[in-house]
C-alpha cells in the first residue's frame, strides 16, 4: 500500500483555529469582519516591532503592487529587483509598465548580491537612468545581506522594498525581516509557515502610508455619503475569515518557529553523513532563519548526480521534493530584459533542491525522508 504523500509545506489546523473561524461566521454584527481584519494587522504590527504599520491584503502580489505604487514607480522606470526569486516578485513591477533589471545572487544567502547591485545602480546613474527602486529577497526565510544593501539604497536615494514573503519570523540582527526597507511585503499563502490560506501583508514605514494602502486596496472610494473614485483603485484588501485565521495562527508561529529549527537540525544530522551535497545554512549568527524548506546544493557539478538521485529516490517514496527557483532573467516571460551580474542563480538552480519542511513532520515522516535519501546515495 502506497503511503501518503508527504509535502513540501502544508497548512495544519488546530480546533483554535476552526473555533475562531466558526465564531465570526456567527456574528450578525458588520462591525466584527471590520474588527478581525484589524487585529490581525495590530497585532502583526506589534509582532514585527519598530513602530511598522501593517495593511492586510489578499495577497503578498497585492502587496507587492502597492508597495510599487507607494513608492513612486512608473512607466519606464527602472526597478532593481533580485533575479533568484519566485514570478511574484516582478510581475507587479510590469503590471505599471516598469522595467525590471535582474541582480544576481551570492553564495552565503542566496540572495541579491549586493556587489552587482553596487555595479547596476552606478551603471544606471552613468547611463543617465536611476533606478527607482530595488527589490530584495529573502530567499526560503534566509535573511539577505540587509547591512550592504540598505546602505546602498540610502546613498543612492532609492526606494528599498523586501521581499518577505518567505521568511515571516526570520531576523537579520535582532530585527525582523521585512522592517529594513521603506516597504516589506509578508505572504500568508497556504503553503507558508504562517497561512490565512491565501492573503499578504504590506509593512509600511508609518500610519500615513498605511491609510493610502488601504485606500488603494479599497477601489480608491472617497470618504463620502456617495461612491467617489479621483484615483485608480484595487479590490486588494483582505477578507474578514482570513484575518481571523491569521490571527490565530499567529499565536503560534513561535512554536512553528522552533518545529522549523527541528526539522532543520533533522537534515543537519542527515547531510553530514552525505559528502558532496550541502544544506543551506545561515552564514552566521546575525542570520536568523525560519527555514521556511530546507535546501540543498550539489558542492560541484561532479556531485549533481546525486541530487538526481535524492530527487527521484524521494518521488519514489511518495515524497515531495523541487528544484530551487529557476532565475527570473531565464524566463521565457522576462527574456527582454537586462540581467546584472555572473551564474551565481543560475548555478543554483542547476544544482539545488528544496525539500519536505512542514512544521508538522512526525518522526515517521522523518524516518521516511531518511530512508528514501541514503537509499538513493546507496
Amino acid at each position: 500500500m502506497k503511503s501518503d504523500k508527504l509535502y513540501l509545506s502544508t497548512p495544519a489546523f488546530t480546533q483554535e483555529e476552526i473555533d475562531a473561524v466558526v465564531s465570526l461566521l456567527k456574528q450578525k454584527d458588520y462591525s466584527a469582519y471590520v474588527e478581525s481584519i484589524k487585529t490581525f494587522e495590530q497585532k502583526l504590527a506589534h509582532y514585527l516591532g519598530d513602530d511598522k504599520a501593517v495593511c492586510c491584503l489578499n495577497s503578498g502580489t497585492a502587496a507587492m503592487h502597492l508597495a510599487l505604487i507607494l513608492a513612486g514607480v512608473q512607466f519606464n522606470d527602472i526597478v532593481l529587483c533580485q533575479s533568484f526569486t519566485y514570478a511574484a516578485t516582478v510581475n507587479p513591477i510590469i503590471y505599471l509598465g516598469a522595467t525590471p533589471l535582474f541582480i544576481d545572487s551570492e553564495l552565503e544567502t542566496w540572495n541579491m548580491c549586493p556587489d552587482s547591485l553596487e555595479a547596476q545602480i552606478e551603471s544606471c546613474i552613468a547611463a543617465g537612468t536611476k533606478p527607482k527602486a530595488i527589490v530584495v529577497v529573502h530567499l526560503y526565510g534566509m535573511p539577505a545581506k540587509m547591512d550592504r544593501i540598505k546602505e546602498l539604497a540610502s546613498k543612492h536615494h532609492i526606494t528599498l522594498i523586501e521581499d518577505a514573503a518567505e521568511a515571516l519570523g526570520a531576523s537579520y540582527k535582532g530585527k525582523a525581516c521585512g522592517t529594513f526597507g521603506d516597504f516589506g511585503i509578508l505572504s500568508f499563502n497556504n503553503n507558508k509557515l504562517m497561512t490565512s490560506l491565501g492573503g499578504g501583508a504590506l509593512i509600511c514605514a508609518n500610519q500615513e502610508q498605511r491609510q493610502k494602502a488601504v485606500y488603494l486596496a479599497t477601489h480608491a472610494k472617497e470618504n463620502k455619503p456617495f461612491y467617489q473614485h479621483t484615483e485608480l483603485g484595487y479590490n486588494y484588501r483582505m477578507n474578514a475569515l482570513a484575518a481571523a485565521l491569521g490571527t490565530a495562527q499567529l499565536g503560534k508561529l513561535e512554536a512553528s518557529l522552533n518545529d522549523r529549527m527541528a526539522i532543520h537540525k533533522f537534515y543537519q544530522e542527515l547531510f553530514d553523513r552525505i559528502d558532496g551535497v550541502d544544506l543551506m545554512q545561515a552564514p552566521s549568527p546575525n542570520y536568523h532563519s525560519n527555514y521556511w524548506l530546507n535546501c540543498i546544493l550539489a558542492r560541484d557539478t561532479a556531485n549533481m548526480e546525486k541530487i538526481s538521485r535524492i530527487n527521484n529516490g524521494l518521488a519514489e517514496a511518495h515524497i515531495e521534493s523541487r528544484p530551487l527557483w529557476k532565475p527570473m532573467h531565464q524566463q521565457p516571460v522576462f527574456k527582454a530584459y537586462t540581467y546584472g551580474g555572473g551564474e551565481i542563480c543560475e548555478q543554483l538552480f542547476q544544482r539545488g533542491l528544496c525539500l519536505p519542511s512542514g512544521s508538522f513532520l512526525t518522526a515517521s515522516d522523518r524516518n521516511r525522508i531518511e530512508t528514501a535519501v541514503l537509499g538513493a546515495i546507496r
